[in-house]
């Protein structure tokens, strides 16, 4: 992609160098500060962290990442200032788009002086984009024609491309010169429009001032006429037609169309007679305008409205789960009552006035709000330990998934070939691995060096049950059930062996105080007596024993995927997982949610592997960019 743009320019390279470095070079000479712009930032990374990666390249004297003041939350941005401006170009050149925790970075120069961002100087409008083209492609692309202050994609919230994008030059010029040789071009199969960058404000205006001949009036009276239509807008201008629509029958459909011959007069008629009473009806009227560009006002008006009402109600309104049937609104409102000023409070229901077991309290204050999460969360509100969270929307939770996604370590599945495993210590030779659902069992090698032996247990079908072996003896464990782990274990949780060899674990629900099952049967745990078992276990083994309840519903639900869904969904709070297993359609929608989430990162990692195949491949012939 680089390539082609190098081939628009027709001069990148000859002054020597890569594009980037003279970019590099030109932009410390026009601005020769030694403060840098570190954007893009992933909301983990640290200021030692960066640090660590700008140091390499030269002295650094601060680094600061920009946070939130009040959950200080990182904003994903930061500023690393150098001793002198030819580290900071080289780092300009060297580090901009390096991935820092899976994220790639995005570094200008700080310019602090608000007049050259917000003026649109040099600053062009890429779209229909092809979603696989991130950062660095737009940057390898347009680089060529001249020196860039700032280059970004726009992102969902996912992180996804929304097709379009942003460059802004140092020269009016080099914007010009990229307009006037991509515009219209082919770029990954896609033709992408390249055009000067128009302020919101400044489209808006233009929209007001658009010139229109043809007006529309709505909330006519029924009984409204043609020529009564025209005879109304008629002081206002020569009228070619007007019409008031009408159905099948000849009924009025309380709307109609008034065309001028000038579009003064129908500017005119609009600014004077939108609003006014006509036959006691209030009517509207305005710009008549295609479908497309009525559908696209209305998304427009519906999206801000959703904005304004996120941030009206940002962290002071509480999702709750794994609510009692009996729990209704008021009841609802006693039990956080006390947490401070409640101002709305709803059990959500279905179609049939049954309780869904969830439902939302919105607080006036976000610290009344915190207070009630805080000491609410996980608490027995009747029989059921309570879930309460901050309020996401669905793009928000789909974001935070992928991200708990991105961060798991990847799961080896190996074929189901034997009903049951028992589980090694990492200190015994040659099976220190970890071990998942239907691995077969690996042969027990004594430390001593005594020859493989089968390892001992209960048989497979007995009615009976074989009494755990005191600490010490030489008897390895089976899983209950007869089953290994098929799930993943999650970052930083021991394998599930043994500490020492020849020593006995008891199973999970032995250490909560209950019976070990039949080795050849699995059968679910009664919510009751698993929240009795976790109260009792350590945060490990709780893991481990919500993976064993919660995998065989999700395979019946998502068989092939199943362990790295089970892993993706023991990342959340336990009372939501515990939820999960007494709400058979929290848990379908929570997988299928998953499950969207792996098929998005599947086709993100497949759409970067061919991505950079493809701008490789890119050639410039007959003045069109193609692979």
């Amino acid at each position: 992609m680089a390539a082609q743009g190098q081939a628009a320019a027709g001069s990148a390279s000859e002054s020597g160098g890569s594009p980037a470095a003279s970019a590099a070079a030109a932009a410390a000479a026009a601005f020769p500060a030694t403060s840098l712009y570190v954007g893009d930032l992933h909301e983990s990374v640290q200021d030692a962290q960066l640090f660590d990666v700008f140091s390499q390249v030269g002295g650094v004297v601060s680094v600061r990442v920009c946070r939130d003041i009040n959950s200080r939350k990182s904003l994903g941005y930061a500023y690393v200032n150098y001793n002198n401006t030819s580290d900071a170009a080289r780092a300009l050149e060297l580090l901009n788009f390096t991935p820092i925790n899976g994220k790639p970075i995005r570094i200008m120069y700080s310019n602090r002086d608000p007049s050259s961002r917000k003026s649109g100087a040099g600053n062009i409008f890429i779209k229909n984009l092809d979603k696989s083209i991130d950062n660095k492609a737009l940057y390898d692309t347009f680089c060529a024609f001249g020196n860039i202050l700032s280059c970004k994609i726009a992102t969902d919230p996912s992180g996804e491309s929304r097709g379009y994008g942003f460059v802004q030059f140092e020269m009016d010029e080099s914007a010009q010169s990229a307009i006037d040789k991509l515009n219209g071009m082919l770029i990954n199969d896609k033709k992408v429009y390249v055009g000067p960058f128009v302020r919101k404000q400044d489209r808006e205006n233009v929209s007001n001032n658009i010139k229109f001949s043809n007006v529309y009036v709505k909330n006519l009276s029924d009984t409204v006429t043609d020529d009564e239509l025209k005879e109304m807008f008629g002081k206002y201008g020569t009228i070619t037609s007007a019409v008031v629509m009408r159905d099948s029958d000849g009924n009025s459909r309380c709307f109609g169309f008034v065309n001028f011959e000038n579009a003064d007069a129908a500017a005119q008629a609009v600014q004077e007679l939108n609003g006014k009473i006509f036959n006691d009806k209030e009517l509207y009227v305005g710009r008549a305008q295609k479908k497309s560009e009525r559908e696209m006002e209305l998304k427009e008006k519906f999206e801000k409205n959703i904005q304004e009402v996120a941030e009206k109600f940002q962290n002071t309104n509480l999702y709750l789960k794994n609510l009692d049937d009996n729990i209704d609104d008021e009841k609802l409102r006693e039990i956080f009552a006390e947490y401070g000023n409640i101002t709305s409070c709803k059990v959500m229901r279905d179609s049939y006035g049954v309780s869904r077991g969830s439902g939302f309290v919105s607080f006036k204050s976000a610290e009344d709000a915190n207070r009630a999460l805080t000491e609410m969360n996980g608490k027995m509100v009747g029989s059921k330990p309570l879930y309460v969270a901050l309020a996401q929307r669905k793009d928000d939770r789909k974001a935070k998934l992928q991200a708990q996604f991105s961060q798991m370590r990847p799961v080896a599945m190996a074929p189901s070939v034997g009903p049951r495993m028992p589980m090694f210590p990492p200190s015994v030779p040659g099976v220190g691995q970890q071990l998942f659902y239907g691995q077969p069992p690996p042969a027990f090698i004594n430390p001593q060096g005594q020859q493989p032996q089968r390892p001992a247990g209960r048989r497979a079908g007995s009615g009976g049950m074989q009494q755990p072996m005191p600490m010490g003896s030489q008897q390895q464990i089976f899983p209950r059930g007869g089953r290994g782990y098929r799930y993943a274990t999650g970052r930083g949780m021991p394998d599930p062996g043994m500490h020492n060899v020849g020593a006995v674990m008891p199973s999970p629900y032995e250490m909560g105080g209950m019976a070990m099952r039949d080795a050849g049967v699995s059968q679910p745990v009664p919510i009751g007596a698993l929240a009795t078992a976790l109260a009792n276990a350590s945060p490990d083994q709780q893991r481990l024993m919500l993976g064993e309840n919660l995998y065989p519903l999700v395979e019946q639900l998502e068989r092939e995927q199943a362990a790295k869904v089970t892993g993706m969904l023991l990342e959340m709070d336990q009372t939501e997982v515990l939820h999960l297993l007494e709400s058979p359609d929290a848990l379908k929608a929570k997988v299928a949610e998953a499950m969207e989430v792996l098929r998005s990162a599947q086709h993100l990692q497949q759409s970067n592997a061919s991505t950079e195949q493809q701008l490789a491949n890119l050639s410039l012939n007959d003045g069109v960019l193609s692979s």
